[in-house]
């Protein structure tokens, strides 16, 4: 069923599914308001380490039971979850919902290397349920264009793909920089995203080659086991010939807040997404004929909880597992080829 027709669907005419929040941290809040504005999913329970996180989280959802870890979501029966914690939880604390009957919305990483984000993926199908990661930037208006109009052939042949996501300040939290709890540095926190945007927009052909140059503190990395990259370049190359470029980074000496671009060019014209000023929430899309550029979305844009809502709102019409969700393991090789693993 198409997100159209999902939201054509009344709303007293679906269930209203159980959701559990595990992590409300910024970003979990804000996942949590937008699946409350659909108006299809009831907000039954939060848990946060901190209590100061899972009391904002309550002012959003003055219902919600607060517990204090997922096991307890899980003892409440919910019929959904989303989970917003660090990435060494993802895949764990993804499966044990999965096996306990609980659907799934994850932050991404849905694990920190293809090997776990298998074993998620594998636990959605056996159970049968619904399993969805936050890869957000799918839902922009301007990718949206851009992707029909890829699909659609009117850009010929996509020969060069080039996407940047330089972020200037970098996380916050330390975890972030072990690479045991994180699985990577910059690219497993940015460059997934735009690993994804190449895949997801050119229909996922396979990959048949993949280089990585990966940089900390301004020197190469050199698989240090102890350090993680924050700067990256890599080359993908696909099997309809096409060639993917893509750079990311943190605390980029880049003069504003953040580079965010994802152009795809082929024989017959193209097609590009670029942040505006420096924003990471401001968006243009544009169409390129030779030296012409026409526009196709400009801010304001309110995507950044799209992708929540989409599963919110398969998961109230009954949607199980999707085949799709394999595209998640697809996405994770490609970033274990960067790493050279």
């Amino acid at each position: 069923m198409t997100q159209a027709l999902l939201e054509m669907i009344p709303v007293a005419s679906l269930a209203r599914p159980r959701i559990g929040f595990l992590g409300v941290g910024w970003i979990g809040r804000h996942r949590m308001e937008a699946m409350l504005k659909t108006g299809l999913i009831e907000a039954a329970a939060i848990a946060d380490p901190s209590a100061d996180m899972a009391a904002e989280a309550g002012r959003l959802a003055p219902d919600a039971q607060v517990v204090g870890s997922l096991d307890d979501l899980l003892d409440l029966g919910l019929d959904g979850v989303v989970i917003a914690t660090p990435s060494a939880m993802h895949a764990e604390q993804s499966i044990k919902a999965l096996e306990r009957g609980v659907a799934v919305f994850c932050q991404k990483p849905l694990g920190r290397d293809a090997i776990e984000a298998r074993a998620v993926v594998d636990a959605a199908r056996r159970a049968n349920l619904l399993l969805d990661v936050d890869l957000s930037y799918r839902f922009t208006e301007g990718m949206q264009r851009i992707r029909e109009i890829v699909r659609s052939g009117e850009l010929g042949k996509i020969y060069a793909v080039d996407l940047v996501f330089h972020n200037a300040y970098g996380p916050d939290k330390p975890w972030f920089y072990d690479p045991a709890l994180s699985g990577g540095g910059c690219v497993m926190d940015l460059g997934v995203h735009l690993v994804d945007l190449a895949l997801w927009t050119l229909d996922y052909p396979a990959v048949t080659n993949v280089a990585g140059k990966l940089f900390a503190g301004g020197e190469p990395l050199r698989g240090r086991p102890d350090r993680v990259e924050d700067y990256a370049l890599a080359t993908v190359e696909l099997e309809t010939g096409t060639a993917v470029q893509l750079a990311c980074s943190w605390r980029l000496q880049a003069g504003c807040d953040a580079m965010i671009s994802a152009a795809f060019y082929g024989t017959e014209g193209g097609a590009a997404l670029r942040n505006v000023n420096g924003s990471f929430y401001d968006f243009v899309a544009e169409r390129y004929r030779g030296t012409a550029r026409e526009n196709l979305s400009n801010p304001p844009d309110e995507w950044g909880g799209r992708a929540a809502a989409d599963w919110a709102r398969r998961l109230a019409a009954g949607q199980r597992f999707d085949p799709a969700a394999e595209r998640l393991v697809d996405v994770a090789g490609v970033l274990d080829r960067i790493y050279g693993r």
